[in-house]
């Protein structure tokens, strides 16, 4: 494979080495991926939740691997930076996990990730049953994928639900030990816990050269410094910034209606100017408009 193709997968792999925490910000679109680049953020996370929010369908397993893929590649032709593609649980079994590899990397994208649950997912904070794929059966995914990548800096992160579905932390790293025989390059230890207790236990407890990442999402009060300290290399805020935008356009949006007149909002959203920039548009917004 050419280096063009494996350059941000080699860079995702060079910050997973490092000796500072990795952040990944999570995105859903181009525009969205190139304002975590200009915040600072060090990579992007493709999020499923994102993705399907943005089309206003539930984070259920309803969009086609295409439409993910197409999206992972917008947010990756608009950044420098690497793209982690959130990718559920693979699109089907061990075949689909090996057609999934080949086209998301055949695009550039740097690294996926596959969980552990029976297909159709759920979101891991929906109020509803959490199913696990048998231990083994999710080990020949991870060997099938790592079969079917043509770069060695190609990245599979196994994602575990087990904690997220009520098992324990025994039961996270056996799972975690499978997945890392079986050739993923890096674990990611899920947990919709209030607090980090079981993720720092898991990471305390992890003897295996295999990267570590977290998504405080529940557990948002523990500070990156602290989960890098506790043996993680990768952290992804993996939603906040979909979160952060319905709010603010709903805000904007009630308040245009209320008002009926476009100036009641001018105070509250970005100039035109902005929304070039952004676009990266050659000619400059006239400001006698």
């Amino acid at each position: 494979m050419s280096g063009d193709y494996s350059s941000k997968a080699a860079k995702l792999r060079a910050l997973l080495a490092g000796d500072r925490i990795t952040r990944a910000m999570g995105a859903h679109n181009g525009l969205t991926a190139r304002l975590a680049e200009r915040a600072g953020f060090e990579a992007i996370w493709a999020s499923g939740l994102e993705i399907s929010a943005s089309y206003a369908l539930p984070d259920q397993s309803l969009l086609s691997m295409t439409q993910f893929l197409d999206a992972a590649e917008a947010m990756d032709v608009a950044t420098n930076l690497p793209v982690i593609a959130d990718c559920d649980t693979g699109f089907g079994g061990p075949l689909n996990v090996a057609h999934t590899v080949r086209n998301y990397e055949r695009r550039g994208i740097a690294a996926i990730c596959v969980e552990d649950k029976m297909f159709p997912k759920i979101n891991s904070f929906a109020a509803a049953a959490q199913d696990l794929v048998p231990l083994v059966d999710f080990v020949e995914k991870i060997e099938s994928g790592k079969r079917a990548q043509r770069s060695d800096d190609f990245v599979l992160i196994a994602r575990t639900e087990a904690l997220v579905a009520g098992e324990s932390v025994d039961e996270a790293l056996k799972r975690a030990v499978a997945y890392s025989e079986a050739g993923a390059d890096a674990i990611l230890i899920h947990s919709k816990s209030r607090q980090p207790k079981e993720i720092l236990e898991f990471a305390a407890r992890w003897t295996r050269a295999v990267p570590l990442i977290a998504v405080p999402t529940t557990y948002s009060g523990i500070h990156e410094d602290d989960l890098h300290a506790a043996g993680f290399s990768v952290v992804i805020y993996a939603n906040q910034g979909i979160r952060g935008a319905i709010r603010g356009i709903n805000a904007t949006l009630v308040t245009l209606a209320r008002s009926g007149r476009g100036q009641a909002v001018e105070e509250q959203i970005v100039p035109m100017s902005e929304v070039f920039e952004l676009q990266g548009m050659t000619a400059k917004f006239d400001s006698r408009a």
